[in-house]
């Protein structure tokens, strides 16, 4: 059979600088929750989705985004990659100063690219349906210049995600964006799901170079501006000066509020595929096996368990475990921290850490 090649326009952003604070204790700032294997499949997260967008994009076409200090975490898992494709963020200044970074170096590559950005920490089994949506995207990319985004048709009203208002009565595949939601409470999302036109926004984002970098002109002038200023420098060996003189000047700002809830030209396609935002241990338990009282365990091999069900149990070390009376627990013992949290109060991890951080020390980060 003869393979079918990938188009060498197409270009992908891998976004691998998040701290992944949800995942603590094993998601540490000096090894976050990208670089881990976190469901036990031999790769990490990284290496899995660099894998999954060599579908869609040439391998010398995607570009990791990570903060400095993870440079050489990155070299490590992906030894096979070239300097160039390494994006450093010199400081954090969440989505919109790196895209944007990222963006104009591809440009200055190739004006004709068609990028797609997709987070590293994404669960996705279906891959040959992701990838058919994606190439349907890089599609409608070129028709027409607009900026297009994933929804993920919602299954419960969760909190944790951001949503998607899709224009109603729409008979093509690919629909007009209305509006987007950051997280929402609990009855609201579940109004959300009641409508039918709200989708989970998955901050999967597909544009050609040209559209995203108008966008930018037209609701960031003053970030693209900034950014103009290093355009010669780019991809030479002056561009980390630029940076490191400039960078911090960017607003911190989410490619969300910079750009996709100003723009009238963002429009969806509803994912084809099973997906979960690998951010918290309760989407972990959820892609996991599970033993007969529901439970999910990893690492641990010596373990004794009586009236506990629905627990997520995860060692570092292949010690005894020993949990008794316990149901849907977050149970995590890594190194030199012991975390025992409801899973209902999964989302309290993050400003748990920080108390921890706050109170002990910058060990604990």
């Amino acid at each position: 059979m003869k393979l079918k090649m990938i188009n060498k326009n197409n270009y992908a952003i891998l976004m691998a600088g998040g701290v992944g604070s949800r995942f603590w204790p094993v998601s540490r700032a000096d090894f976050p929750k990208q670089f881990h294997d976190m469901l036990g499949t031999g790769k990490s997260l990284l290496q899995s989705t660099f894998n999954r967008l060599e579908k869609s994009a040439p391998a010398e076409n995607i570009f990791i985004l990570t903060n400095a200090d993870y440079a050489d975490i990155v070299k490590q898992q992906l030894p096979n990659i070239e300097d160039r494709q390494i994006v450093l963020e010199p400081a954090v200044r969440n989505t919109a100063p790196c895209i944007l970074l990222a963006v104009l170096k591809i440009q200055k590559e190739n004006p004709n690219a068609q990028i797609l950005v997709a987070p590293s920490d994404h669960w996705i089994e279906d891959e040959t349906s992701f990838n058919s949506d994606i190439q349907a995207a890089f599609d409608a990319t070129q028709r027409q210049e607009i900026l297009m985004t994933l929804g993920i048709k919602p299954t419960f009203p969760n909190t944790g995600y951001g949503y998607i208002k899709a224009e109603q009565f729409h008979k093509s595949p690919i629909k007009q964006v209305e509006r987007f939601t950051e997280k929402p409470n609990y009855e609201t999302a579940k109004t959300f799901l009641a409508d039918g036109n709200y989708f989970w926004n998955a901050g999967i984002f597909i544009w050609s170079v040209k559209a995203i970098v108008n966008a930018f002109k037209k609701h960031q002038p003053n970030m693209y501006s900034l950014f103009k200023k290093g355009l010669e420098s780019f991809n030479t060996k002056d561009e980390s000066f630029f940076l490191d003189s400039n960078y911090t000047q960017a607003e911190n700002i989410s490619i969300d509020y910079a750009i996709l809830e100003h723009a009238s030209n963002v429009h969806m396609l509803e994912a084809s595929f099973d997906w979960s935002d690998l951010g918290t241990w309760g989407s972990l338990y959820e892609e996991l096996p599970k033993d007969e009282h529901e439970n999910v365990i990893i690492n641990s091999q010596e373990i004794l368990l009586n009236n506990a069900e629905g627990n997520i149990i995860r060692t570092s070390s292949k010690k005894l475990v020993v949990v008794d009376g316990l149901q849907n627990y977050i149970i995590v013992d890594h190194k030199d921290a012991l975390v025992i949290v409801p899973k209902e109060k999964e989302q309290d991890i993050k400003q748990i850490r920080a108390n921890a951080i706050k109170k002990f020390g910058k060990t604990y980060e």
